[in-house]
C-alpha cells in the first residue's frame, strides 16, 4: 500500500517542494512532481532552476523525449509514466493513479485556499485505508 505523506504548512509551496525533491533525488529515488495544471509545473520548473545556485535537479516534462533516463518527472498525471517511486503532489485535486506509487507525498501551504482542499485529500486517503503521516513544516522551522 502507498505511504502517505502530508507535509502542511508550507509558507512558500514551490521553494519547499524543491528543497524536498533535490532531498528525493539525492537519495537516488525518482520521482514525480504532479500539479493540476501546466502553468504550475512551467512555475515549479523554473523555481528549480533558480532556487540554488550549487545544485543541478535534473528534470524534464512528461513526454519529454528524455523522460525514461532523468529522475524527475514534472506532470499533470501519474497515470502516464513509468516511474512508481515517490509521487510529490503540488495541485489541489487527490493525483490519478497515486496507488501505483510506492510513496506520495502532499505538500499543503498556508493559503487558505489550499488547506480546504489539502484537508479534503486527507480525507480521502484516510477513508480508504491508508496511513496518513503528517509534518507540520511551521513546526519545523520554528525550531530552527
Amino acid at each position: 500500500m502507498t505511504r502517505v505523506d502530508f507535509h502542511f504548512n508550507a509558507p512558500d509551496k514551490l521553494l519547499y517542494g524543491c528543497r524536498l525533491v533535490r532531498k528525493i533525488y539525492r537519495t537516488g529515488q525518482r520521482v514525480l512532481v504532479c500539479a493540476d495544471d501546466r502553468s504550475m509545473l512551467t512555475a515549479f520548473d523554473q523555481a528549480l532552476w533558480a532556487f540554488s545556485a550549487t545544485d543541478f535537479i535534473p528534470h524534464v516534462m512528461t513526454g519529454d523525449p528524455l523522460e525514461a533516463e532523468t529522475p524527475v518527472l514534472l506532470g499533470t498525471s501519474a497515470d502516464q509514466v513509468a516511474c512508481h517511486e515517490v509521487l510529490v503532489n503540488l495541485g489541489q485535486s487527490t493525483p490519478a493513479g497515486f496507488a501505483r506509487f510506492e510513496r506520495l507525498i502532499e505538500v499543503v501551504s498556508v493559503d487558505l485556499t489550499d488547506r480546504e482542499p489539502g484537508r479534503a485529500r486527507w480525507r480521502f486517503y484516510r477513508d480508504r485505508g491508508y496511513q496518513v503521516t503528517t509534518h507540520d513544516i511551521a513546526a519545523v522551522e520554528a525550531k530552527r
